[in-house]
């Protein structure tokens, strides 16, 4: 009951911060009738849900609310049709929009760290180790396919030396297929692996434990770029155009995103009124092991440029040919 009582306590404190937030004063832009944010099943995705959880855009608009994406190409389709106004995003997809003559602003990277090897093979240590070793994931295309292949590739681990890479639908298949012993190591994101050491743990089985980040292992392999940019909240070209609804959007998700780190078990049970079909303790879980922290993408240019350039020279339809303008990033 006490528990529950703090946790109450703290989910209050949160609504309040987030109504001091969403004050608009008279002479701002006229509220919007509705605006729509929306993201995937990732903790990208939970200030954005604490937002509309809390009023945090009130003053901006008579209906906020979240809408889930599965996959970046449903977004793609939702951005097109103008169906969302902000979404989470992984970094390139924006990129390429802008490339494209799109008027889309990234306003910040949040999401720094979210993707871990895991495996039920005690000879795997780290990513050095999977040499000729099979390697399950859920990525074919978009970001963490091109981290992966890069990371890969740094490491020595191609030709005869890189992984037997065995690609699942999703990440419910690739998680059936780790509990079921048929894959011994994957590369899944948060709040998948946190899933799916809850699942091994109650079903008793062989020990399934996380071996490293791709993040600890991206700053091995390049350390003159330590810090890897994954994902953030983008502005749809149809509201781009509003510097003060961008930035009211962009201060009340890093105030949503300091709340979820400091009281994860709160913005869980927030997260689990959107997202019913994730245990809140995997939510909590996720929450605690993902480097989920809001910085301006002005500021975060540098190490987006980094990226960016990192994959022109591979695959450089992946950002859409070209570094974003600098009207690109900030709000």
């Amino acid at each position: 009951m006490w528990k529950s009582l703090k946790t109450s306590y703290r989910y209050l404190a949160g609504c309040l911060l987030a109504a001091a937030l969403s004050y608009t004063p008279a002479a701002a832009t006229a509220p919007y009738q509705k605006l729509v944010l929306a993201g995937p099943t990732a903790a990208v995705s939970f200030p954005l849900i604490h937002m509309v959880e809390t009023g945090a855009l009130a003053g901006w608009a008579d209906q906020v609310e979240f809408r889930h994406w599965k996959n970046p190409d449903q977004l793609r389709v939702l951005l097109a049709k103008q169906e969302v106004d902000f979404s989470a995003a992984p970094v390139n997809l924006p990129a390429i929009m802008a490339n494209r003559g799109l008027p889309v602003r990234l306003l910040n990277v949040s999401v720094w760290g979210l993707l871990w090897f895991v495996s039920s093979d005690p000879a795997i240590q780290s990513v050095t180790d999977l040499a000729g070793q099979p390697l399950l994931t859920t990525f074919q295309r978009d970001l963490p396919a091109l981290l992966l292949e890069r990371l890969l590739a740094a490491q020595g681990l191609t030709g005869d030396q890189a992984p037997k890479i065995r690609y699942a639908r999703d990440a419910q298949d690739a998680t059936a297929l780790m509990l079921t012993g048929e894959a011994p190591t994957v590369l899944l994101p948060e709040p998948s692996v946190s899933l799916l050491l809850a699942q091994n743990a109650r079903q008793g089985q062989q020990p399934i434990r996380r071996v490293q980040s791709l993040e600890d292992a991206w700053r091995t392999a390049f350390p003159q770029q330590p810090d890897l940019p994954q994902a953030g909240i983008m502005a749809n070209a149809h509201r781009a155009g509003d510097p003060a609804l961008n930035q009211a959007v962009a201060q009340a998700y890093e105030a949503s995103a300091r709340w979820c780190k400091a009281e994860p078990a709160a913005c869980a049970d927030a997260v689990h009124k959107h997202l019913d079909f994730l245990p809140v303790d995997a939510i909590e879980a996720s929450i605690r092991v993902t480097r989920l922290e809001s910085r301006d993408a002005q500021a975060a240019r540098p190490a987006l440029e980094a990226l960016y350039q990192l994959i022109l020279d591979h695959n450089p339809e992946a950002v859409g040919g070209k570094l974003p303008a600098p009207d690109f990033y900030g709000s």
